[in-house]
């Protein structure tokens, strides 16, 4: 029979996983020197000790088929958090863990610390949370402490420590291996990290805390490796602080930088989009849409006014070509969206026809590199023209691209095309709505190019989640699809959703990109300029500052 492992099929054969424990319980009490062997290989496997002896408890599922305490099982995503918190201990890096509710993630990280608590002789995990009766309550398994006993209560007896008492070591907010000198112990409110020297302290729903900047000083002397794990709660706070200022883990870890891991409902093989449409109905039905997109959706921006583009609208134009049956070809568009000063990034969008293929990411300060990196990633998609940030830094790509040229590495199918950001609107004496001469002129409802730009791809969302949910019909050319496959489809979603509009002095529509907290939202400057690309004759010149 296999041992029960990762897994992204749902439901679970749990009389399986049973079967497969129990037959291993009698292989090891017919001969206790295959413990120790046991002990060598899960030292260093924490995903399949959870997957192999550790139990979970769902009270939902009383009065079902499916019991209230059953093994756990990891899905992918959930293995992947384990290595993501294996490798922020392992390299003494800060952790942040972005969460949809109802991911099990307090489960796994609470399973993580039962197995340090068990293996890394002397190790001393923290836990904390905004009440005390969160981290810790007798008997309540919504209690993070009381997870953990459950955890520890549903193990063989051959695992636990020599000399364990429950009674004795699992004690309220301490739970001690008198074996090993491991300790959990737990804190709340302000009074988080005053228990002195961690080697991993977690911050479970850190967003919601009521000082935060009191729990960071009392933390940052006390241990190196700090998880702070949430939903999110708006703008602004301590947790979206460091989540924008952090990057995104992608198996190796960036030095002196906060680690980001982010759990989304997609990631939970049972959460389908019947399940997502079902919970936002009901959302919508009780007024509760704001809550919705925080706990599910991970919308830090809510509750915030002015947005441009709703996250609904973007969650609809994934695979909109898919959904509505688009061409899948088309000319080819890129943009890219020039380093500026400080931690700024390079971005750079890729668009056939309707569909957003690709975007790209990367932190390289010089022009020149990142003139060589933008043609690179257009060099095998055609005639193409590469819309690009010429103001500033952006002003030494124009130059890296004519020394190419002169040395015959851009073939001529390749041009590059200046984009102002502060320039004049184009066709700045048409109405906004085409045809519809009530409507204002372009050059009275935009300050600039920027604004157009923006407005107009914020038009594409809204009409494609149209198209999508109502069956509305526009050309296809004026929608957009984002292809479901492009790495970094997440963080383009969450940068999409933070820009917001108001109107200025002279009421004409000014965007936002950066509202209190949030930082560039590269990605979306690319995917919008790509969305709004300038002819080659477009005279920049002449149009500045309209």
């Amino acid at each position: 029979m296999q041992a029960p492992s990762t897994t992204n099929k749902w439901p679970i054969d749990y009389v399986a996983v049973l079967a497969w424990r129990q037959q291993q319980v009698i292989r090891i009490r017919e001969n206790p020197e295959l413990l120790t062997g046991a002990f060598e290989y899960y030292r260093d496997k924490p995903a399949d000790f959870i997957n192999h002896w550790c139990d979970t408890y769902d009270p939902r599922n009383v009065g079902s088929d499916v019991p209230a305490r059953l093994p756990f099982v990891l899905f992918l995503r959930q293995q992947e958090l384990i290595e993501f918190l294996w490798c922020c201990v392992s390299t003494e890096e800060a952790g942040l863990i972005e969460k949809s509710r109802d991911m099990g993630a307090t489960w796994v990280c609470s399973a993580f610390s039962v197995w340090l608590w068990l293996f890394w002789p002397g190790a001393a995990v923290g836990w904390g949370s905004r009440k005390e009766q969160l981290v810790d309550k007798i008997g309540d398994p919504d209690s993070i402490f009381e997870k953990m006993r459950m955890l520890i209560s549903g193990l063989p007896a051959f695992f636990l420590p020599d000399g364990f008492r429950r009674k004795d070591h699992m004690s309220y907010m301490r739970i001690v291996n008198p074996e090993n000198s491991a300790t959990i112990t737990g804190e709340a409110g302000d009074n988080i990290g005053r228990g002195g020297r961690k080697l991993l302290y977690f911050k479970d729903e850190s967003a919601h805390y009521e000082r935060p900047e009191k729990i960071e000083a009392a933390l940052s002397d006390n241990t190196r490796v700090q998880i702070d794990l949430s939903s999110v709660n708006g703008l602004g706070n301590v947790f979206h602080r460091r989540r924008e200022a952090g990057v995104l883990w992608t198996g190796r870890p960036t030095p002196k930088r906060t680690q980001i891991f982010v759990l989304d409902w997609r990631d939970h093989p049972a959460k389908t989009e019947d399940w997502y449409n079902g919970r936002k109905e009901r959302a919508e039905m009780e007024g509760l849409m704001h809550i919705f997109a925080q706990e599910v959706d991970r919308n830090y921006s809510a509750s915030v006014e002015g947005l441009l583009i709703q996250q609904e609208w973007v969650h609809a134009s994934v695979d909109a070509h898919i959904k509505l049956g688009l061409s899948e070809t088309g000319m080819w568009c890129s943009a890219l969206d020039v380093a500026d000063e400080g931690g700024d990034t390079n971005a750079q969008a890729n668009r056939q026809g309707t569909i957003l293929r690709t975007v790209d990411e990367w932190g390289a300060r010089d022009p020149a590199q990142t003139a060589r990196r933008a043609i690179a990633n257009v060099m095998k998609l055609g005639q193409i023209d590469v819309q690009y940030d010429c103001i500033g830094v952006g002003a030494g790509v124009k130059g890296e691209v004519n020394n190419l040229k002169d040395a015959g590495s851009i073939p001529d199918r390749i041009k590059l095309v200046p984009w102002n950001a502060g320039a004049a609107v184009v066709n700045p004496d048409k109405t906004v709505i085409p045809g519809d001469k009530q409507s204002p002129l372009n050059k009275d409802f935009y300050t600039n190019l920027k604004a157009q730009g923006w407005w107009e791809l914020r038009n594409r969302f809204y009409r494609t989640w149209r198209a999508v949910t109502d069956g509305a019909i526009y050309d296809p050319d004026s929608l957009i699809s984002l292809d479901s496959r492009m790495k970094r489809l997440r963080q383009l979603e969450k940068e999409l959703c933070q820009v917001t509009a108001s109107r200025g002095a002279r009421l004409k529509l000014m965007i936002d990109k950066t509202p209190p907290g949030t930082k560039s939202p590269n990605l979306a400057d690319a995917v919008m300029m790509a969305c709004w690309p300038l002819t080659s004759g477009y005279d920049l010149e002449k149009f500045i500052g309209g």
